[in-house]
Parts: C-alpha cells; sequence; structure tokens
C-alpha cells in the first residue's frame, strides 16, 4: 500500500464553525470534472471562495494561484455541512490541503474525505480556531496524535483516524480496494 506521510507542516487557514460545502466550492464550480487533470486543477483554484470576505479578507487560495499556501484548515464545529458534494474535499486536495483540524465535521464530508483520499479530515479536542489565527504555523503528528503550535511548542490532542486512515493513506476507497485485492487491478 502507498503510504502518505504521518507528519505535516506549515502555516495554518482558520475559519469558524458551520463552514459549508458552499462555501467550500460553491455551485457555479460544479461544472468542473474532477477526473480531467486540467479541470481537477482549476477546482483548486476556487477551494473556499465562498466565504464572505467580511469573516475571511484572506483568500484560501490567492487570486490567479492554484494552490494555497496554507496545507492545514483549522475549523469549529460542524465543518463541511450542507450538501453531499464530494467536489468540496477534492476542492480542497487540488488546492493543496492536506488536512483539515475541526471540532467536528458534518458526516457526509466526512466520508467524502475518506472515499477520494484527498486529506485527513481529522477531529481536534480543543477550539483551535479561538487560539489560532491565519497564517500561524502548526507541526501535525497523525501517528503521535497531536497538534504542535510552532511558535509556543503548545501541544494539543486530535482523534485517531483509526479504520479509515488506510483508506486516505492508499488515495480513496478504490485505491485501498485495489491495492487490497478487494477488487482487481
Amino acid at each position: 500500500m502507498s503510504v502518505m506521510s504521518s507528519v505535516f507542516e506549515g502555516p495554518v487557514f482558520v475559519v469558524r464553525d458551520n463552514i459549508d460545502t458552499d462555501q467550500i466550492i460553491p455551485a457555479q464550480y460544479l461544472n468542473l470534472v474532477p477526473t480531467i487533470p486540467e479541470e481537477y486543477e482549476k477546482l483548486g483554484s476556487y477551494a473556499m471562495i465562498g466565504l464572505p470576505d467580511s469573516l475571511y479578507p484572506t483568500r484560501y487560495v490567492a487570486e490567479g494561484e492554484l494552490k494555497s499556501a496554507y496545507p492545514i484548515i483549522v475549523a469549529g464545529r460542524n465543518y463541511g455541512c450542507g450538501s453531499s458534494r464530494e467536489h468540496a474535499p477534492i476542492a480542497l486536495g487540488s488546492a493543496g490541503c492536506k488536512l483539515v483540524l475541526a471540532e467536528s465535521f458534518a458526516r457526509i464530508f466526512f466520508r467524502n474525505c475518506v472515499a477520494t483520499g484527498e486529506l485527513y479530515p481529522c477531529d481536534i479536542t480543543d477550539r483551535l480556531c479561538d487560539v489560532l489565527n491565519t497564517g500561524d504555523e502548526v507541526k501535525v503528528d497523525l501517528d503521535a496524535g497531536t497538534v504542535t503550535v510552532t511558535s509556543s511548542g503548545a501541544e494539543h490532542s486530535i482523534k485517531p483516524l483509526g479504520e479509515v486512515r488506510p483508506v486516505i493513506d492508499a488515495g480513496g476507497l478504490f485505491n485501498f480496494a485495489r491495492e487490497s485485492g478487494m477488487i482487481p487491478k
């Protein structure tokens, strides 16, 4: 099986509670087909574009860019609520997001993260969206179950991903099924 890294470092993009899939990727971009490489790449340029500018003056993906400078998103409760579009985790993954640290996830968004293998949806035990600001640097160690704030050394816990982790490590449900012999390669 292919194994993704278990340690991720970089600046965070901080959002609050109830970030819905319309904010992650608005409906007008759902005509982009993620299986077409240039459309997959373009999808990432629109990740989080539905956030209101008044609350989030820093864009997740800078104007004219295809990738975000923020490999880690920190969120409050109920991240990914709203419609069941699988484009939401795909857009984030295309933009370079490696994981989302949230107090809780909408069930379907969590499942779409696992099925697509685009990013790790990590439940955090502390309300980091009240502690961190966009641009703060962290180190996340999935094996140790920790988030370390680079500037202060403060350490916070994340809940283990359990049996979904190998599926995400493999790059999604179909890759996992192929690699584990459930379906032919």
